[in-house]
């Protein structure tokens, strides 16, 4: 058995990390590789840093593409770890199509129809908007199949769910990690996730209201929410920025350094 006090301590996610204990210890019992459910990011990072001190445990983690957020861990004996492109994660990718040319969605809007479809949390991975033509989606391979053929509704937009192969979607390109240097006239995330997304600061405020937007892995409804150096930004579809040095200039404003990854 593992030390599930010690590993859990202080998390404030600890019934979300049970099912992850109990299938590190069906790994570790059956000298088998053992796939959880598809995964909140803050969830995986979080079970990743408690477990990384078990040395006979190996973890690998898989979203169908290399830059996904929701993501299934690979949990096996380390001293029998594959690696993880050689095992089935289980993942297939889904279409979903209709005419948002009236109604434009974002990604939450898209997981909202899923689950209205009958989605479990565990079955989502990844998804992203293909302009008015509806989006495309990470699943379970056995949603996709349950759904395939399926017809839903995505805010006001009737929309046909069909199975598509991972390697025939058009994944969101691949972020490349850079740094910028902007001047605001203070530190509220409005401002500084503008500059970093490269959204309008009204469209942000609307994504942050919608609580679409979170620090360090919380969701944040207030525009005015103040942020400091070491803060992770998140947004879905835009990937993260990093809050690396906030300093003030001489005109009363902040110089800030953001690596967006």
């Amino acid at each position: 058995m593992l030390p599930l006090e010690s590993l859990l301590q202080g998390s404030s996610q600890r019934q979300e990390l049970l099912p992850i204990v109990a299938a590190a210890e069906t790994a570790l019992r059956t000298w088998e590789p053992t796939w959880t459910p598809l995964l909140a990011a803050a969830l995986r990072e979080e079970a990743e840093q408690r477990f990384a001190a078990l040395s006979d445990l190996s973890l690998a983690s898989a979203g169908g593409y290399a830059g996904a957020e929701r993501r299934r861990l690979l949990l096996q004996r380390s001293e029998l770890a594959q690696p993880v492109e050689e095992l089935d994660a289980g993942l297939g990718g889904l279409e979903i199509s209709g005419n948002f040319l009236f109604d434009p969605a974002e990604p939450s809007d898209l997981r909202e129809g899923l689950r209205a479809a009958g989605a479990a949390a565990g079955e989502l991975g990844d998804l992203w908007i293909r302009g008015d033509r509806g989006g495309q989606a990470i699943v379970s391979a056995e949603l996709a199949q349950r759904l395939n053929g399926q017809l839903g509704r995505v805010r006001s937009v009737e929309v046909r769910f069909e199975v598509r192969p991972i390697a025939e979607l058009q994944l969101p390109p691949e972020r490349i990690e850079r740094s910028l240097t902007t001047v605001e006239a203070s530190l509220r995330l409005d401002a500084v996730g503008s500059a970093g997304f490269g959204l309008s600061r009204s469209r942000l405020v609307e994504r942050i209201r919608r609580g679409e937007v979170r620090v360090d892995w919380q969701p944040v409804t207030s525009p005015s929410r103040e942020l400091a150096p070491g803060q992770r930004v998140q947004l879905e579809g835009r990937g993260e920025l990093l809050i690396e040095t906030a300093e003030p200039t001489l005109r009363g404003r902040w110089r800030v350094v953001i690596k967006r990854r």
